[in-house]
């Protein structure tokens, strides 16, 4: 493996969809998946937003729920601002839209990406500190790489979720947050 591969960067912990009819994704993946709770950050906000380098306004919220140690992510744009959502829709796609990695440093994350020739289509800062971006890397659908620096207590967080989905039984399958 080369130290310029996305592989380096780290193990994928999340599959992410961008579904035409997200309510239909939402009870797939709860009743015949069996995933769940998922757990609901509407409107999210994101500061210097950029998609392919402008600034952008983008509103858009999503649903995080975990499959075991594998978080799946639905996201759904609400506006018509150009976004890597958009885009999707736009182009009538479905499936996979991107995985997610997480690193501690960004800086070192855009240099492995650059070298690996993947590039850079959205971004953003999320609250506490942390900053995200999305790359294309070029081999078609389903290659997009979210690559998240988390801001403070996200790991946190997200172990609340997979934590929550141990022993799931079904109910209050959709939780909503701040």
């Amino acid at each position: 493996m080369s130290a310029a591969s996305i592989t380096s960067l780290g193990t994928v912990m999340q599959i992410a969809y961008v579904p035409a009819d997200f309510d239909a994704a939402l009870a797939f993946w709860t009743k015949t998946m069996g995933v769940g709770p998922f757990f609901a950050l509407d409107h999210v906000q994101l500061q210097d937003l950029k998609y392919r380098g402008a600034p952008a306004q983008i509103d858009f919220s999503m649903v995080i729920g975990y499959w075991g140690d594998v978080q799946i992510e639905l996201i759904r744009q609400h506006n018509d601002a150009p976004s890597i959502y958009k885009a999707w829709r736009d182009e009538g796609r479905e499936g996979l839209h991107h995985v997610c990695i997480l690193v501690d440093d960004m800086a070192a994350a855009r240099d492995v990406c650059a070298r690996a020739g993947a590039v850079v289509v959205q971004e953003g800062k999320v609250a506490g500190g942390g900053e995200v971006i999305y790359v294309d890397t070029g081999g078609g659908p389903g290659t997009m790489v979210e690559i998240l620096k988390t801001g403070a207590g996200g790991r946190e967080f997200f172990g609340m979720m997979r934590d929550a989905a141990r022993g799931w039984d079904g109910t209050d399958p959709v939780r909503r947050l701040g």
